[in-house]
């Protein structure tokens, strides 16, 4: 397995998009998270080796997660960016016997060391 690493945050104006990119390998389930100081960890998106997709209800259809688990790529497109949406974020990983748990924060084993983004107003 090649644990999860991510690329792509920074810093954008509200209203600018932003495109993270993350590589592992030896996962059937992947996901981004993201963290700010005092909240705890939220789910955004997760994918599967099966193609399903989920969103986390903070979304509301802004972004976009994508990519092939069998390839160990993720991707998460996000556009009409907000200052609220300023955290680090994670990529996880998992190997899940249970394809409806592949949302759920308990069952990602391996963590990226996150990736920065700031949106500025």
């Amino acid at each position: 397995q090649v644990q999860p690493v991510e690329s792509g945050g920074g810093s954008v104006q509200a209203g600018g998009s932003l495109r993270l990119s993350c590589v592992a390998s030896g996962y059937n389930c992947m996901a981004w998270f993201r963290q700010t100081s005092g909240k705890e960890r939220e789910v955004l998106a997760s994918l599967s080796e099966i193609r399903s997709v989920s969103y986390g209800d903070s979304i509301e259809g802004r972004f976009t997660i994508s990519g092939d688990t069998s390839k160990g790529t993720l991707y998460l497109q996000m556009n009409n960016l907000k200052p609220e949406d300023s955290a680090m974020y994670y990529c996880a990983a998992a190997n899940t016997r249970r394809w409806a748990a592949c949302s759920v924060r308990r069952e990602f084993t391996d963590w990226g060391q996150g990736t920065q983004v700031t949106v500025a107003s």
